[in-house]
């Protein structure tokens, strides 16, 4: 049963130096008309009856849809609201620039619905922001996060980024220490990762890029961790930290393994047991929904040892962990009887831990996550 909605707005007016997502520059694109084909793909969706119990979250995301004037989104939640029905507890997120989130634009968020902005902040450093392609200063997010209280939304995250070219344990820990000063009830915070077809990466096959090493990127997750936990925000997921009751619960689908509706160019969605992905150009997306056809990439039907490597390796991701009677109810088979070379090999690096009735990570684990998941895939 499909539980959430994810939209992709490929729009941006800067292209960051680290960003691989489906996006293209505002300037001279059909961005009405791409929220009209949005508005077509839900129609679509709800003509097949995927879209006829109540979900639980909306997730706006990008690309930036704060790069939308608030007419245009205005016209998209419009579309949102005639096609998707809501749970009463629904978390509608959206993601957004700090400099481009104006008190208009919130407050039009905020009437149609959204009650959770997820904002790009990365870093306090402007050095490293101008480094990263990030346009927006540290007034830009006071400024932001002010009216949004003004506006009146309270459920609001940071996203925080470590390990950037350059970047020193010291600046790492005042950025925290800024973040830190807004008192929000949720961070997100990732490791640089560099992507082929970025800047950084092409940068990186020129040995032009000042990478930090994997030592200091591992204190600075130590780091983060600790500050984080001092602070009362719980570490619910690698990357992810909460104060109670302020969990991600779009992103908890994912790490759920549950279904969910993606619509939009180069949406990836999971429905009826299938994984699809929508045609990533906007051309390429939007044609198909003129004929009242789904913009389809491809689709892949899951067999059971996928989704159960799947149940795993994205389950392995919450602090919580992987259930073991709620594997076995789900799959009719103990974990144990599918991985336990994988299982006790990991339990004795100490990576992984089986308390009651989780199997998860151990803090040692989280360091080398991927490794882990890795096993699961090969297994």
């Amino acid at each position: 049963m499909v539980k959430g909605l994810y939209i992709h707005i490929p729009f941006c007016h800067q292209i960051c130096h680290y960003c691989d997502f489906n996006k293209v520059f505002f300037k001279d694109q059909p961005v009405d008309a791409y929220i009209d084909s949005l508005g077509k793909e839900l129609a679509l969706w709800k003509q097949e009856g995927a879209l006829d119990q109540p979900l639980e979250t909306v997730f706006l995301g990008g690309g930036t849809p704060t790069s939308l004037t608030p007419q245009q989104l205005e016209t998209l939640l419009g579309y949102i609201h005639r096609y998707v029905p809501m749970a009463d507890n629904l978390e509608w997120t959206s993601e957004a620039n700090p400099d481009e989130l104006t008190k208009e634009k919130m407050q039009v968020l905020f009437d149609g619905g959204v009650n959770r902005l997820s904002m790009g902040v990365q870093s306090f450093d402007e050095d490293l922001l101008k480094r990263l392609g990030r346009t927006h200063s540290n007034g830009d997010v006071a400024r932001a996060v002010e009216s949004a209280r003004q506006v009146g939304f309270t459920n609001l995250s940071f996203d925080l980024m470590y390990g950037l070219p350059g970047q020193s344990m010291e600046q790492w820990n005042d950025t925290l220490e800024k973040a830190f000063a807004f008192d929000l009830p949720h961070f997100s915070a990732y490791s640089l990762i560099i992507e082929p077809k970025t800047v950084f990466y092409n940068l990186m096959t020129k040995g032009k890029l000042n990478t930090v090493t994997e030592d200091l990127e591992a204190d600075m997750y130590d780091k983060l961790m600790d500050e984080m936990d001092i602070r009362g925000l719980k570490q619910y997921e690698i990357s992810n930290f909460a104060r109670p009751n302020f969990e991600s619960r779009h992103n908890l689908l994912y790490w759920d393994n549950a279904e969910y509706i993606g619509v939009g160019a180069g949406a990836h969605g999971y429905v009826n047991g299938i994984r699809y992905s929508n045609a990533g150009p906007l051309k390429k997306y939007m044609a198909p929904l003129e004929e009242g056809k789904r913009p389809l990439l491809n689709t892949h039907e899951v067999p059971v040892n996928e989704q159960m490597e799947e149940e795993m390796f994205l389950g392995l991701r919450k602090t919580a962990g992987v259930s073991l009677s709620g594997f076995q109810k789900k799959f009719q088979r103990p974990i144990e009887e599918i991985y336990d070379a994988i299982v006790k090999k990991e339990i004795d690096k100490k990576n992984l831990v089986i308390e009651q009735d989780f199997i998860k990570l151990t803090r040692k684990g989280r360091f080398v996550g991927n490794e882990v998941f890795e096993q699961f895939l090969l297994g």
